[in-house]
């Protein structure tokens, strides 16, 4: 039986309130007024601070990037060794009761929806392993009476013999139902803000459960409430300013490092991409950008793992894999039964490197690096 929804527990903490003694717009000056001073300290300090985080995401941190990637390859190679780990997702479903405006699957987009049955996840499941992948990650759209809790838990239920770490990207769920579901096999969830902006928030949500800012906000929480062994955080740049929402994201994560310090945690970086509907960035962020932010994560925690999907291209995953991300997807699709079921169904968003997993092992190889397959946690070198 599904457990049912619990209100917020009384006398705990939540990020909200941290949250909101941050104002966008001063973040934002505070960013851009950084001055070169600034970014070499924050270069050269042995533990870097949020303060040092906004100097190397300014534009004065420009003129140092190469330095950036230097001590960010450096450290990740300290860290994790000369080694990627592999993921790939799995979409069960591409049903969703939210309006959103950069996603294939919004509700007002008029496609064939899908949710995968038993028999068509395991035919999923059979191509996935025979290409090595050990460590998945489960997608769906959000639509609780579709793919809720129930259908989520005989999902992990369904695969748990067959991979050594399962992940969720789904709706946001209550405390309790996140316990539930780590007693049955759920090891990691990715739970992406989209964008920390309160009020492009609200445009880019309008309609549904998702529209509800806050209690997208403090998921996280919940999930470090709940004993999940591991935490994703995000942001989709391209909504909003890039450097504000890469701050909010940073704050994020040192303040569930603090509350939850026994969870380990992933940050991702995806761009807006191409879809369904369609829509053009707010603030472009460049390769280049991209770049800096994750040198910056990199040189804020140099313990936090650093994901890259297939959103971006061939040549920039090429030259950013030894650059401070420690995981990447391959050979991905992003519609329900994309792998052997119905390769031809609509997908949630374009993806940009198409290239297969043998070929992404031999491109990492080839630059030095040791494919892992299973979690890190899992993993020592």
């Amino acid at each position: 039986m599904e457990p049912k929804a619990k209100n917020k527990p009384l006398n705990t903490t939540y990020f909200t309130d941290v949250f909101n003694s941050y104002n966008w717009d001063d973040t934002l000056n505070s960013i851009f007024n950084k001055t070169e001073a600034d970014v070499q300290q924050a270069l050269a300090a042995s533990k870097r601070t949020l303060e040092d985080f906004k100097a190397l995401i300014s534009p004065a941190a420009k003129p140092y990037l190469e330095q950036m990637a230097q001590q960010s390859r450096l450290l990740t190679k300290k860290r994790f060794g000369n080694t990627m780990q592999m993921y790939a997702p799995m979409y069960l479903s591409n049903e969703c009761q939210n309006i959103c405006t950069y996603c294939g699957f919004s509700m007002t987009n008029k496609i064939p929806r899908r949710t995968l049955t038993d028999s068509e996840i395991l035919k999923e499941v059979a191509f996935l392993k025979a290409k090595g992948y050990d460590h998945i990650l489960l997608v769906t759209g959000e639509a609780n009476k579709t793919v809720g809790v129930a259908y989520i838990k005989n999902a992990i239920q369904l695969i748990r013999t067959h991979f050594s770490n399962i992940t969720i990207e789904v709706q946001p769920l209550d405390q309790d139902e996140y316990e539930y579901l780590a007693a049955h096999g759920l090891y990691a969830v990715l739970v992406y803000q989209e964008t920390y902006h309160r009020d492009e928030y609200k445009k880019h949500h309008p309609k549904g459960k998702k529209s509800n800012f806050n209690y997208r906000l403090e998921t996280p929480d919940r999930l470090g409430k709940a004993g999940i062994h591991k935490i994703g955080l995000g942001a989709l740049f391209g909504l909003e300013d890039w450097r504000a929402d890469s701050f909010f994201t940073a704050l994020h994560l040192k303040y569930l490092q603090k509350n939850y310090w026994k969870t380990k945690y992933s940050i991702s970086f995806p761009r807006l991409r191409p879809h369904s509907g369609g829509l053009e960035p707010k603030v472009e962020m460049t390769d280049a950008d991209l770049v800096q932010t994750i040198c910056a994560f990199r040189l804020l925690d140099e313990d936090v793992e650093l994901s890259m999907s297939t959103r971006e291209s061939e040549v920039f995953r090429n030259n950013i894999v030894n650059l401070g991300i420690t995981s990447i997807s391959a050979e991905s699709k992003t519609n329900p039964g994309g792998y052997a079921v119905a390769p031809q169904s609509l997908e949630q968003f374009e993806i940009s490197d198409e290239r297969s997993t043998e070929t992404i092992v031999d491109m990492l190889k080839g630059q030095g690096l040791e494919v892992v397959w299973k979690d890190w946690e899992h993993f020592s070198h």
